[in-house]
């Protein structure tokens, strides 16, 4: 016989699989404000009555991870009767121009939506924008270097290659970054040199920045 113990879980373990009362009766939505509840519960797909223990968690969330403008997802089952979904959604740092407008990408230079830049995101140029492009990468850690004081100004980062990475300010003033090493030092380098007049800034190196 099994010791009463082993019983009682077991017993324990069938009632939450099957009970009517540990069973979905609502869904907790966390994180959307741009993705729309609707969309995130249509592919959650999981029903009411559904005993929670049945949920099948990882696929729900992968299925809501699907959603291009999320980033990661996460479904949790809240006892005695509810799923919780806790999206993070996807921040566009950079654009691209396309023949079909502007493609948003995020920190991890993902194409996630075409639609127009929120002000403050600044144009990226390389030759083959992309997530798995290390041009883009390059541009992308710069401009995450940055204080915000000096990101705002911001109106285009180029990359040409991984140490060739080029700032342009919104009122035309160029700074030559360089590669994306001592990006912190360039940084605090930047600002000051700035405020001398002057077209063009080359922190590449740090140590010895010129303006002309």
């Amino acid at each position: 016989m099994l010791p009463f113990a082993t019983v009682v879980v077991v017993g324990l373990f069938l009632t939450a699989w099957l009970s009517p009362v540990l069973s979905v009766r609502g869904t907790e939505v966390r994180g959307a404000t741009t993705v729309g509840e609707s969309e995130i519960l249509e592919l959650l797909a999981i029903p009411a009555g559904q005993p929670l223990m049945r949920v099948d968690t990882g696929s729900a969330a992968a299925r809501v991870a699907a959603i291009p403008k999320v980033a990661s997802a996460r479904v949790q089952r809240m006892y005695p009767s509810t799923i919780r979904v806790t999206v993070t959604e996807r921040v566009p740092v950079v654009f691209i121009d396309s023949p079909e407008g502007a493609h948003l990408l995020d920190e991890a230079g993902i194409d996630f939506e075409m639609g127009v830049p929120p002000p403050g995101v600044p144009r990226l140029v390389t030759a083959a924008p992309g997530w798995n492009d290390p041009s883009t990468l390059a541009a992308l850690n710069v401009l995450a270097a940055l204080p915000p004081e000096l990101r705002f100004q911001v109106g285009e980062v180029a990359a040409r290659s991984i140490s060739d990475v080029s700032l342009t300010l919104v009122d035309g003033r160029v700074v030559n970054w360089g590669g994306v090493e001592k990006s912190d030092r360039k940084a605090v380098v930047t600002l000051p040199l700035l405020t001398q007049p002057g077209q063009t800034y080359d922190v590449s190196s740090p140590d010895l920045p010129t303006v002309r």
